[in-house]
């Protein structure tokens, strides 16, 4: 497998970066708003996302007759990662998720609707799956969708879902056909955030970002507004994950974290030692960078699969998230161990090894095992659709 660019990705990935660098934001772009933190609302974000859209750079892989340019994902991967090696926003749920699955499966009114306002990051989305009772079963949810004269009526809760609290549509999972197996008995609608009978509720987090729960109280969504057909949301659900486990997972920040981890080492010092020196430092410091690299590999390896078209791969996406997102984790909690005890000191703090980085990170990187579907999730995954397992052993 070859992993190295063309000549021509290259140039584009050069393209990109010297951009960044020009545009430089300080308000936009803060290396300590981590992981979903970048997903907030403000003026700047918004200007800033129109501004990538003005360049082109949104749905470049998608269809020509939807705007998109046709070329390969891995443009796509080169400027998610660009943009999260700089804390910029990235393409985020409108291109990744939401249009690509609208291309696949979305009616003509959905498309025309939606589409050309994603390109042109003229909407934000929410994307509602987590419920009380179903987390990272979405097969189990229960809000329910009844047939009313010119749409469907919804009634139920959802939990965790990250954006509702500034979002304009709501992408949502419903029970539909309560009578069928609970993989056939899903729909998916898209929801105005403006319903009347939405009520959200933000629920801080401990690692810097909100979640929100949310309240259907007789919402309607009129007939246009179900994605694809009636009973087959779990299969479309499905595809949208395994483009949220990718696209919503960058690797650049790890990689930020990892470098400069060994940076600090390099200059630490602990009673007047040089921290480079202790065998048990090198061996931790060792095994980071390698993970890092693993994860690189892992990440192209989901490009290159996903070249071949049709369904995103979902075996690979599984992987590439069940690893990226535990070595996050991992390498903010071996930083704060090699820092010992001045590592605990607050994000922002003078006092604290590299004003904190750490500290905060490791509490942002909590939500990642989970979003996307849980870790336990992508095992099960791997085990039955790539190691051939039996469901139940």
């Amino acid at each position: 497998m070859d992993f190295d660019f063309s000549p021509e990705e290259q140039t584009f990935a050069e393209e990109v970066d010297n951009w960044l660098v020009e545009n430089r934001d300080p308000v936009v772009m803060d290396h300590h708003r981590e992981n979903f933190t970048q997903l907030s609302d403000t003026p700047e974000r918004r200007a800033f996302m129109q501004k990538l859209a003005a360049q082109g750079w949104l749905g470049m892989s998608w269809p020509k007759e939807y705007g998109g340019q046709e070329i390969e994902g891995v443009y796509e991967y080169i400027l998610n990662e660009a943009l999260s090696k700089h804390a910029a926003p990235q393409i985020g749920k409108g291109v990744g998720i939401i249009g690509k699955t609208l291309i696949r499966h979305g009616n003509d009114f959905l498309k025309k609707e939606f589409l050309p306002k994603v390109l042109e990051a003229e909407v934000e989305f929410a994307v509602g799956y987590s419920e009380p009772e179903a987390g990272s079963d979405a097969a189990n949810m229960q809000l329910k969708a009844e047939k009313v004269d010119g749409g469907w009526m919804l009634n139920g809760q959802k939990m965790w879902t990250t954006s509702a609290h500034f979002a304009d549509w709501y992408w949502v999972g419903a029970r539909t056909d309560p009578d069928k197996s609970k993989h056939d008995g899903l729909s998916l609608f898209l929801v105005n955030m403006d319903n009347p009978g939405l009520e959200v509720q933000s629920l801080p987090t401990i690692g810097k970002d909100t979640t929100n729960q949310v309240f259907f109280d007789d919402v309607f969504v009129p007939d246009e507004y179900l994605v694809g057909k009636q009973g087959k949301g779990f299969q479309m659900i499905s595809e949208a994950l395994d483009l949220e486990r990718f696209t919503m997972f960058t690797l650049s920040p790890i990689a930020n974290r990892s470098e400069l981890l060994v940076d600090w080492v390099k200059q630490a010092k602990r009673d007047d030692a040089p921290l480079k020196d202790d065998t048990n430092v090198r061996r931790t410091i060792a095994q980071i960078v390698t993970d890092t690299a693993v994860a690189k590999a892992l990440s192209t390896r989901f490009v290159c699969a996903a070249k071949s078209g049709g369904k995103p791969p979902t075996i690979q996406s599984s992987q590439y998230k069940l690893f990226t997102t535990s070595l996050s984790q991992r390498v903010c909690k071996d930083a704060l161990d090699i820092q010992g005890h001045e590592g605990a000191i607050m994000e922002g703090q003078d006092d604290a090894p590299l004003r904190g980085r750490f500290e905060g990170a490791y509490r942002a990187t909590m939500n990642e095992t989970v979003g996307g579907g849980s870790s336990e999730i992508q095992k099960n995954i791997i085990a039955r659709r790539h190691l051939g397992l039996p469901k139940n052993f």
